[in-house]
């Protein structure tokens, strides 16, 4: 179970998606960090297909460009690791997946910084019919304790804009 790593419990993801059928909504993302881990959290809880679109996982700098449609000027001024990155990510999710929301996640997860990025750094993008928003964290621990708590920290805060 994907769940259990992450550090969420199986109730409060079953409950985010529970908010979204009651909407009537859907969400997609586009991963770079996590490279599916929180489309595979979703999908861990039955029934999830109600409202999980899919996911892009976008691990590649030019697939970020290509099939997420982030802007390939951006990605070569800023680097892949930039809140706008992360932002792009999640309407590319939002629009190619056709769902309501997009969640778009970025960061480095270590052991050495990328493009002097230190590790930990994370760009959480969440894009809805109200527009896009970013969120960025710093997360400490080791290469599988940043990325576990960059899904944790990502579907909280989606919960939260639910709300």
């Amino acid at each position: 179970m994907i769940l259990e790593p992450v550090g969420l419990p199986f109730s409060q993801v079953a409950d985010l998606l529970d908010v979204l059928r009651k909407r009537g909504e859907t969400v997609a993302t586009a991963e770079s960090l996590t490279a599916g881990l929180v489309a595979a959290t979703l999908t861990d809880v039955p029934g999830a297909s109600d409202v999980v679109r899919g996911g892009l996982v976008v691990y590649a700098t030019d697939l970020k460009a290509e099939l997420a449609g982030v802007d390939s000027d951006l990605l070569a001024e800023c680097g892949a690791v930039h809140p706008r990155v992360a932002e792009m990510l999640a309407d590319g999710a939002r629009t190619r997946c056709r769902a309501d929301w997009g969640i778009g996640l970025t960061g480095v997860a270590g052991p050495d910084p990328q493009d002097g990025v230190a590790p930990g750094t994370v760009h959480l993008g969440f894009a809805g019919p109200g527009g896009a928003v970013v969120h960025s964290v710093r997360l400490p621990g080791d290469r599988h304790g940043v990325r576990a708590a960059a899904v944790r920290v990502a579907l909280e805060h989606f919960a939260d804009l639910l709300r």
